[in-house]
C-alpha cells in the first residue's frame, strides 16, 4: 500500500483532519537551490499572474538521477485545502514525473539539476486564483518537500505606503504599512467579513501578518491604516557574501581551501544591535545563482561548504542562534544552527550552497520558539525592506478564497 493511497484512507476515515492547517515541508540535506523563478533572474516568493507560468528548479546531490514527482493542492486564505475538486481549479493532469533534468558538468560536488514548468504538456495551467502548494515525492511515494506560491488576478488595484512606527516607543525600530484597496467594478458584499490582507516582509511568510480587515470604507476604496497591527520589526540589511569563484577569495569570502569540494570560509561576524545603523545594499533576504567562466550557471555551478561564523555572547536559557535566508526558506533546522565554539569563542556552522551571490542575517530563537530576528543584526527604521499585500476575497457563499489583488512597496522612500 502506498503511502499516498494511505493518506487519502486517512482523510477519508478522519475528516475532522482535512481542515488543518499546512505547512511548507523542507527538503532533506541533499535537495539544495530550490528556486522559483519568475519575472527576474532572483529565486523569489512566487506570486503570479493568472496565466503566467511557474517554473521550479531544485538540485539533487546525491547522484542517482533519482524520479521525482510533483503534486498541485489548492488552499484557503488561512492555508486550510479548499473545497475544491482538483478539475476546478488545474487544467489537465498533475502527480507527474519531472522529465526535465540534466547532470552537472566540470564540478567537484556531483548532482542533478531538476526543472518543472507550468504549464507543459501533462499540466496545462491554473484555472483559478489563490493559494497553491506544489509538493514534490519521490520513486518511494514519499513527500520530499513542499512549497507555496499564490496566483492572482487584478481585479482591485492594492497602493501600498510605508511609514514609520505610530507607536511612540518603536519608532526608531518598527516600520508600518499602509495600503488602501480600491476598485471601480468590483462590489464588495460585507468587507469586513469577506475580504481579507496578507501583508508580506521580504518573501518570508514566516513573519507575515494575516487576519487584517479594512478599518473603514470610503467610496470605492477600503482603507488599512493600523497603527500596530500592521507594523514590522525594521530588522538591518541583509549581510551578503559571493563565490562565483571558488578558487579564490571574493566579497565577503576570507580565503578558501580544496578537500573533498571546496571551502569557502566567511569573514567573522558581530553583533550589529548596539551599533549605529549603516546603508548596505541587499536584495531582501533573496540569492543569485552566478559563475566565473560557466556557460550554463544550473549545471556548472559547483558546491561549496560555506563556513560562517559570529562572534557574540554565549547565549543561555535554551536559547539558539541561526543563519538563514531566502536560500533555505528561512527554515531553522540543525543544518544552519551555530554552535558555540570555546577554543575560538567564536559561533560556527558549515553547509553547502551553490556558487553565487547570497543575503544571510543570524537570529536568536529563544527557549518558547520565538523568533527575534533583530536581536543580533538589530532594528532600524532606515532599513530597506521590501512589502507584498495581498487582498483576498469571499463572496457570500462562495467554496474557495480568491486572489484578487496584489501591490508592492519599498521602505526606502519611507515617511513619518
Amino acid at each position: 500500500m502506498t503511502l499516498k493511497f494511505k493518506q487519502l484512507l486517512f482523510l477519508l476515515f478522519f475528516p475532522t483532519f482535512i481542515f488543518a492547517q499546512v505547512d511548507e515541508i523542507n527538503p532533506p540535506s541533499y535537495i539544495k537551490t530550490i528556486t522559483f523563478k519568475g519575472s527576474t533572474s532572483q529565486s523569489q516568493l512566487p506570486i503570479l499572474r493568472l496565466g503566467e507560468p511557474l517554473l521550479l528548479e531544485f538540485d539533487a546531490l546525491n547522484g542517482n538521477e533519482a524520479d521525482f514527482y510533483y503534486v498541485i493542492e489548492h488552499y484557503n486564505y488561512d492555508w486550510t485545502p479548499s473545497q475544491l475538486s482538483k478539475a476546478e481549479y488545474l487544467s489537465g493532469f498533475d502527480n507527474q514525473r519531472i522529465v526535465n533534468y540534466e547532470n552537472s558538468f566540470n564540478a567537484y560536488q556531483i548532482y542533478s539539476h531538476y526543472n518543472l514548468k507550468i504549464p507543459n504538456q501533462q499540466t496545462r495551467g491554473f484555472l483559478k486564483t489563490g493559494n497553491y502548494m506544489v509538493l514534490v515525492y519521490d520513486d518511494y511515494d514519499e513527500l520530499v518537500f513542499s512549497r507555496k506560491f499564490m496566483i492572482y488576478e487584478e481585479a482591485v488595484n492594492v497602493g501600498v505606503t510605508i511609514k514609520r512606527s505610530r507607536d511612540v516607543k518603536f519608532i526608531n525600530e518598527k516600520q508600518s504599512v499602509d495600503f488602501i484597496v480600491s476598485n471601480n467594478s468590483f462590489n464588495f458584499n460585507n468587507p469586513s467579513e469577506t475580504v481579507k490582507a496578507l501583508v508580506i516582509q521580504n518573501n518570508n511568510l514566516n513573519t507575515a501578518i494575516s487576519g487584517l480587515k479594512p478599518q473603514y470604507t470610503l467610496g470605492n476604496e477600503l482603507i488599512y491604516r493600523y497603527d500596530t497591527e500592521s507594523s514590522f520589526w525594521a530588522g538591518n540589511e541583509y549581510l551578503y557574501f559571493e563565490n562565483k569563484d571558488v578558487r579564490a577569495a571574493n566579497v565577503g569570502v576570507q580565503y578558501t581551501d580544496l578537500q573533498d569540494i571546496y571551502h569557502n570560509y566567511l569573514f567573522i561576524n558581530t553583533e550589529r544591535a548596539s551599533r549605529p545603523y549603516t546603508y548596505n545594499p541587499d536584495i531582501n533576504g533573496n540569492f543569485l545563482i552566478t559563475s566565473l567562466d560557466a556557460d550554463n550557471v544550473d549545471i556548472e555551478a559547483d558546491y561549496t561548504m560555506i563556513h560562517f561564523s559570529l562572534q557574540y555572547q554565549p547565549v543561555t536559557d535554551g536559547n539558539k542562534i541561526y543563519v538563514y535566508g531566502n536560500f533555505n526558506n528561512y527554515a531553522l533546522n540543525k543544518e544552519n544552527e551555530l554552535l558555540y565554539n570555546p577554543e575560538n569563542g567564536l559561533y560556527e556552522c558549515a553547509f553547502k550552497l551553490k556558487q553565487g551571490f547570497y543575503n544571510y542575517k543570524y537570529v536568536i530563537v529563544n527557549k518558547k520558539g520565538h523568533l527575534e530576528e533583530g536581536a543580533i543584526s538589530g532594528n532600524f527604521y532606515q532599513t530597506e525592506n521590501n512589502y507584498k499585500v495581498l487582498i483576498y476575497y469571499r463572496d457570500l457563499g462562495a467554496r474557495y478564497d480568491r486572489l484578487i489583488g496584489f501591490g508592492e512597496g519599498s521602505s526606502i522612500n519611507i515617511s513619518n
